[in-house]
């Protein structure tokens, strides 16, 4: 009778293990987002040109070839070399296909075109014929040593050239950003060859699965070389990450390894890249269009307008990557922008001294600045908060120093906004810019478009909110809310005790609106301050909205940092928020 007993309770508790793996099993696989990346598509037919290689490097790697993408009249173009713009390697990852360069190639060429070819990339793509190298390591030094023969021979193509390049960008997917890497532990390896490396969903912290000891021993020399040389590697790195739909790399193992972090690396996560503001699977990565837009975008901004080849000043190099892929203030690169802009011209200068301001705008025949004198206010409130709906790349707000009422010249805080999918936004600490003496909104002449401008004053107590999370065994059986009463623009939800990768939770906002005609949109933003791994949702309000709150890094031990919710409201609606624990999430996060 006891034995029979203690048989039930084994049974139920195995039955228990195996219904918590499975339901860990389904949040892995099946529980994010839907695909929202858009297909990047080819508007000429894709060539790929095999580039002939030396005979004794033909034969010491018969698998491996080494192609030049192109399309249409490019491709004809260039079928006979030597070739004059500025190269680019694909690297593809474990039973990776060299075909997988067509979406960036293409989206290249395009752009080319729309500025007749001033500048333009060559994409050469490396195939490993498809080896499985994530399963079996043995092939990984092999494939290093043939990419290293690769970039000298597609240098060689530029030979003679005005132009010619010195260096190679590399954009690795997967395993290919790792060989990219090892490259800097060849023996021979001189890095000035690599101007800058991309890599896309690369696990660079571990094996997601070490099968074997070559995989494991490659890692092990590859991260030890990066962590002791640190001082001495000057090579730009961005390393960016799918998010949660890339099941096959979760993205804490594509951040490099802190240790390894120089002043010229950047790890982020695709949702929190400006424009593209999406999480993408392992392979999307390579074809997603709004990251391969971002991607080529900053590549082009890259060029130095005197070699014609990548810059070789990391400063710039890091701004640039800094610009498209963590924050972008709505306005287009500049190396040294002018902080002094002229307000001047045939416009209307109209004074606004409340402390919340809205402007609709409709086509209007004049240029107007809307001038908000400081002095007051600095006396109530601690921050100014403004926002556009006009997403043009043009500057749209300024500080007039020592001014009574308009100004011949103002600092362009315009630098300082953020882009977001529907506004661009701009906070500002007024302690910080003691010299101010006004603020000036620019509303310029238009026709035929409708935008709205938004400013308002607040005390920074008054739109920081604190919800603690709920308690990881609650089993999403409690939660905590809190309610959003004030008519704010802009609120922040600190997340208090939350910054474990096994946490997970849900959060429900449900926004209430009187008096409502248009449609109105909110956005919901997580940020993580300790890693570079936001996300967005956009919300039509009224409305029930269910965020997913999880990490992919967790917040490090001397980091005093509060995750937060960051809240773009509209003033004429009510919002409640609550928080619960997600299990499912929780039991995918530890099989993850």
């Amino acid at each position: 009778m006891l034995l029979h007993s203690v048989n039930l309770w084994n049974l139920a508790f195995y039955a228990l293990m195996v219904f918590m793996a499975t339901l860990g099993l389904w949040d892995v696989f099946f529980g994010f987002e839907e695909n929202k990346c858009s297909m990047s598509y080819m508007f000429e037919y894709p060539e790929y040109q095999k580039i002939e290689l030396p005979k004794k490097l033909a034969k010491r790697y018969p698998a491996y070839e080494l192609y030049l993408y192109g399309e249409g009249s490019y491709a004809e173009e260039h079928k006979v070399l030597p070739l004059t713009g500025i190269p680019v390697l694909f690297l593809p990852g474990n039973a990776g296909s060299y075909k997988q360069v067509r979406s960036i190639g293409s989206i290249a060429l395009r752009k080319a075109e729309d500025i007749d070819f001033k500048y333009h990339f060559d994409f050469f793509s490396v195939n490993f014929n498809e080896e499985l190298v994530a399963l079996y390591g043995g092939s990984l030094q092999k494939q290093t040593k043939f990419v290293h023969e690769c970039i000298k021979t597609i240098l060689k193509l530029y030979k003679g050239q005005e132009f010619a390049p010195k260096s190679v960008a590399i954009i690795g997917h997967s395993m290919g950003g790792l060989v990219a890497r090892a490259l800097l532990t060849l023996k021979n390896f001189k890095q000035d060859l690599i101007n800058l490396l991309v890599t896309q969903a690369t696990p660079h912290v571990a094996p997601v699965m070490p099968l074997d000891r070559f995989i494991t021993d490659f890692y092990m020399t590859v991260n030890n070389y990066w962590i002791l040389n640190a001082r001495q590697i000057n090579l730009t790195t961005l390393s960016v990450a799918g998010g949660f739909r890339d099941y096959q790399v979760r993205s804490g193992l594509t951040f490099l390894p802190k240790l390894s972090h120089h002043t010229s690396a950047l790890s982020v996560v695709s949702s929190a890249v400006p424009k593209t503001w999406v999480s993408t699977d392992h392979l999307s990565i390579v074809w997603c269009k709004q990251l391969q837009l971002t991607t080529i975008r900053a590549f082009f901004d890259l060029i130095d307008a005197d070699t014609k080849q990548i810059t070789q000043n990391p400063k710039k190099k890091l701004s640039v990557l800094n610009h498209h892929f963590i924050r972008h203030p709505a306005k287009h690169f500049e190396e040294n922008p002018s902080i002094i802009s002229n307000l001047t011209g045939t416009s209307m200068w109209v004074p606004v001294k409340v402390s919340k301001w809205t402007y609709v705008a409709y086509n209007e025949s004049d240029k107007i600045y809307f001038t908000f004198p400081l002095a007051n206010h600095r006396k109530i409130y601690t921050h100014v908060y403004c926002q556009s709906t006009m997403l043009d790349t043009n500057s749209w707000i300024f500080g007039c120093i020592n001014s009574t009422s308009m100004c011949r010249q103002g600092v362009d805080l315009s630098w300082k906004a953020e882009l977001l999918p529907t506004i661009k936004s701009l906070t500002l600490r007024l302690q910080d810019y003691p010299s101010l003496s006004h603020l000036v909104v620019y509303v310029p002449s238009i026709h035929g478009s409708k935008f709205v401008v938004d400013c308002e004053f607040f005390k920074k107590e008054t739109r920081s909110i604190q919800l603690p999370v709920t308690h990881l065994f609650s089993f999403g059986l409690s939660s905590r809310k809190v309610i959003l009463n004030a008519s704010g623009l802009f609120y922040n939800i600190e997340l208090l005790n939350f910054g474990q990768i096994y946490q997970a939770f849900k959060i429900n906002v449900v926004s209430k609106c009187s008096g409502v005609k248009e449609e109105i949109t909110s956005i919901y933003k997580l940020h993580i301050p300790w890693s570079y791994e936001d996300s967005l949702t956009i919300a039509q309000v009224p409305s029930s909205t269910e965020i997913s709150v999880k990490l992919h890094v967790a917040q490090p031990d001397n980091d005093s940092h509060v995750a937060l919710l960051k809240m773009y409201t509209s003033s004429e609606c009510q919002y409640e928020v609550t928080v619960k624990t997600s299990f499912s999430q929780i039991l995918g996060q530890v099989i993850a």
